[in-house]
């Protein structure tokens, strides 16, 4: 067997071989056709130039480091596979090793294995000649390609990569890992590096190596970034545009979900959640505040301990302590929306689509009334809230049930059976709350009204607070797999105007509305929570 030669390998191709028909060496050069009736997979334009380049680097030894950004699901682990086993197939009579990491070996590792497995199957050239060694490793003749993990703790020092060293998922690979054991296994081999991933932070492997790899095209013109958007995506799959124009009606197209995986953008890992042009989504519609008996109501209440304020002699709670948090309830009017693309014909259809119940809906969610209490008594505020639910016959009532705000919420759930909902704040609960307040609001599905400004309204008083604590709110993400998120306004926050300390009870009580996204409201009986993915599928967190 001989030891890998990229030049002598990118111009040998053996017929000699009895395993191998006559025509491989003919698809061997012709990559589509490799692809499309050897493996099923037929590359577009915009998989073919990243295979291309890969390959030259590969053949040529040019050893480049390579930056592959593709949204999401838009066939970037399928063209990984393909590639994998070309390259196994055409360097089969040489000696050459392939690594690939991902940032985890359970799950992503194996997913990995399982794709490049189904991949080699259907592929007639090597289905009866590729060959599992180990737990991790695969072989065509000379060629070997083994899979491993970039987790913190893995122990993967010693392995040596030939001919290429991919990294999978990139941006949520370790830096210090990825320079202290995963680079020094090219170091005496020239083997071209590929970084795949999708768009996150500034922080990320994948967009340290981005940034390099642009200052190299820079300077020779070779081209080594591959950065696409779900719009070079739809001009060759006209399905894939129905599906990123529902993402952006669900989520809004500044959301950082749909600007990291479908139009590869980064996003600041750190800074103010709610920046003007966001907060400018929320504003403008009028509202009514008297019941409406044909609307839909939701109550969402953030629960403050007992006797953070000051009682007045008269009994009455005064605002002589500004520094407690308050517990704060928010009144919404939810119009259930159904989505565009599925509009004219469930109208048609009278709001059923045959055979497939109810259409799709987005529910908006219009601010109609807000209330506040400092240290005001549990016993005292169960009542009172109560007899808000019941007279604006909401459908719903999401409640903090965090600490002491548990037996609130057990009182309310006996009080008005079926409609309560607790909510208890962890990291995982809050960052998931934070991703799902942001779609609503970047969605344009969270509405302020317009209230008259008179001297003293408390409306208009307890809006401004609430667009104040939008302006301290800070958010910090994570580079990992989950994407966790810690948000909330600082402990040392203060009002621009007044001096006074800024809290988060208005800014908790509206996003508790993400927790509405999860209920069946449709139906004329009370709400229930349906098992539902957290819509940015993994990401949780807590200030």
């Amino acid at each position: 067997m001989k030891s890998f030669d990229a030049q002598q390998a990118s111009e040998e191709i053996s017929d000699e071989d009895e395993k191998i028909s006559m025509n491989f060496k003919v698809l061997l050069t012709k990559k589509r056709e490799f692809a499309r009736y050897l493996t099923g997979l037929r590359l577009r334009n915009y998989q073919q130039g990243v295979f291309e380049t890969v390959l030259d680097s590969i053949l040529r030894k040019k050893g480049y480091s390579l930056v592959v950004l593709f949204p999401r699901q838009s066939g970037k682990n399928e063209l990984q596979a393909h590639l994998e086993v070309y390259l196994l197939t055409i360097l089969s009579r040489h000696t050459v090793d392939i690594i690939k990491v991902s940032p985890t070996l359970k799950p992503q590792a194996q997913t990995c294995m399982r794709r490049f497995e189904q991949v080699a199957r259907r592929n007639l050239l090597v289905s009866s000649l590729w060959k599992k060694e180990g737990g991790n490793s695969y072989r065509v003749e000379g060629a070997r390609i083994t899979f491993l993990s970039a987790a913190t703790g893995s122990n993967i020092v010693g392995a040596t990569a030939s001919g290429l060293l991919e990294v999978d998922e990139a941006q949520q690979v370790s830096i210090e890992k990825y320079d202290r054991d995963i680079a020094p296994m090219s170091a005496s081999t020239c083997a071209t590096h590929v970084f795949w991933g999708t768009a996150w932070t500034s922080a990320t492997l994948l967009a340290r190596e981005l940034r390099a790899a642009e200052e190299a095209e820079k300077k020779d013109g070779v081209r080594r970034v591959f950065r696409l958007t779900a719009e070079d995506v739809m001009k060759e799959l006209e399905a894939y545009r129905k599906h990123v124009e529902e993402k952006v009606a669900r989520f809004g197209r500044t959301h950082p979900m749909v600007r990291t995986q479908y139009f590869s953008e980064e996003v600041d890992g750190e800074g103010g959640m709610f920046p003007a042009e966001r907060v400018a989504l929320m504003k403008g519609h009028s509202t009514h505040s008297v019941l409406n008996p044909n609307s839909l109501y939701a109550l969402l209440l953030d629960v403050a301990g007992e006797d953070e304020g000051v009682r007045g002699i008269d009994g009455a709670m005064s605002m002589a302590n500004p520094s407690r948090d308050a517990t704060a309830l928010t009144l919404v009017e939810i119009i259930l929306d159904q989505i565009e693309e599925n509009r004219a014909g469930d109208e048609r259809a009278g709001g059923e689509r045959a055979g497939h119940g109810p259409a799709p809906t987005m529910q908006i969610y219009r601010l109609v009334k807000r209330w506040q209490w400092i240290g005001a008594n549990h016993v005292t505020l169960q009542t009172t809230i109560r007899d808000i639910a019941l007279e604006w016959k909401v459908r719903a009532l999401v409640v903090d049930a965090t600490g002491v705000g548990a037996g609130l919420a057990s009182f309310l759930d006996r009080a008005l059976p079926g409609r309560v909902t607790p909510f208890t704040f962890n990291s995982a609960s809050k960052s998931a709350l934070g991703w799902d307040f942001l779609a609503i609001v970047d969605s344009g599905r969270w509405q302020e009204p317009v209230f008259a400004d008179l001297p003293g309204d408390e409306q208009v008083r307890h809006q401004a607070e609430f667009f104040a604590q939008l302006a301290a709110c800070q958010y910090e993400v994570s580079n990992d797999a989950k994407r966790t998120m810690k948000w909330g306004v600082p402990e040392n926050a203060r009002h621009p105007i007044s001096g006074e300390p800024l809290h988060d009870d208005w800014v908790l009580s509206a996003a508790l509305c993400g927790v509405l996204e999860k209920m069946d409201l449709r139906s004329a009986g009370a709400a229930f929570i349906v098992q539902a993915r957290d819509p940015l599928g993994e990401m949780d967190g807590k200030f």
